[in-house]
């Protein structure tokens, strides 16, 4: 997927925080937060995979 989000902050709370949401917006983590040797932390999310839609009618 060419589609990324990351979460970079100061502290691994508010790392954690950011991913939430993403996660909460319908994003999957593929990088838990971690201490990058710069000082930050970061976190980084995809979009969840779409599930395919049944058009078949549900009645039959």
């Amino acid at each position: 997927m060419a589609i990324r989000a990351s979460v970079q902050a100061d502290s691994e709370d508010e790392c954690v925080e950011g991913l939430a949401q993403l996660v909460d917006a319908g994003f999957v983590p593929i990088m838990m937060p971690r201490y990058m040797t710069d000082g930050r932390w970061l976190a980084r999310a995809v979009p969840a995979p779409r599930q395919a839609r049944n058009t078949e009618p549900a009645d039959r």
